[in-house]
């Protein structure tokens, strides 16, 4: 077993504009969870610390708590707030 496990990171609105990709691959320890992956953004772009409190997590198409651990290959999705135009 790999001391690393590979997730995609889809990325929406705030978090397409700040990193400019619509999504990342992440190589994290095992046991890392959602919410790790959202402080990890936000450490790159502070910008986004505003959205912290907002965002809202999927994992596999099923939305999770903050807490939800990820196995390698999921599919992580961020959901900022989205506002009507």
């Amino acid at each position: 077993m790999s001391g690393s496990i590979s997730v995609t990171v889809k990325l929406f609105a705030a978090y397409q504009e700040a990193y400019g990709v619509s999504e990342l691959i992440l190589e994290l320890p095992p046991e890392t969870t959602v919410a790790l992956v959202l402080d990890q953004l936000i450490n790159e772009h502070p910008e986004l610390n505003q959205w912290r409190s907002l965002t809202r997590f999927g994992v596999n198409f099923q939305f999770v708590e903050p807490d939800t651990t990820l196995q390698n290959g999921d599919e992580v999705v961020l959901i900022p707030p989205v506002s009507g135009g």
